[in-house]
């Protein structure tokens, strides 16, 4: 499985970056655009995520429905809802999206052994202070 990696740039925390992708999602179908498809979409759609990168660590990700066409020939990479907060882990900033190998991406957070979910706040928290 192959995922993206992206900036959420203007974002000042994960609940600023939900709250906006929330609002995106209720005008139409949620989506961002880039100027080329890429090389291995069919690895991707339907199966990988764009992971949100946020104050250089990867934090979220949102499920990656498919490609499809956007205004003035771009392309449009489809995106599910909800947002999924991970295990945050440090990525450079970049420009653009980049490839993100399965066996590089974080994995979800706040899901314990016994399956229970922990409160983001408290989860975020935990990571950040390396106990999670």
């Amino acid at each position: 499985m192959l995922h993206l990696s992206k900036v959420a740039f203007g974002a000042q925390s994960l609940d600023h970056l939900a709250e906006r992708l929330a609002v995106r999602d209720a005008e139409g179908p949620l989506f961002l655009t880039t100027r080329y498809l890429p090389k291995r979409h069919a690895e991707i759609a339907g199966l990988g995520s764009l992971f949100w990168i946020l104050k250089h660590q990867l934090v979220a990700r949102s499920p990656i429905i498919g490609f499809g066409e956007a205004l003035e020939g771009k392309v449009a990479i489809l995106l599910g809802m909800p947002l999924v907060a991970v295990r945050p882990i440090p990525k450079r900033a970049h420009q653009g999206w980049r490839y993100l190998e399965a066996s590089d991406a974080p994995v979800d957070l706040g899901v314990g052994e016994s399956g229970e979910t922990l409160p983001a706040g408290l989860a975020r928290d935990l990571a950040a202070l390396a106990l999670l």
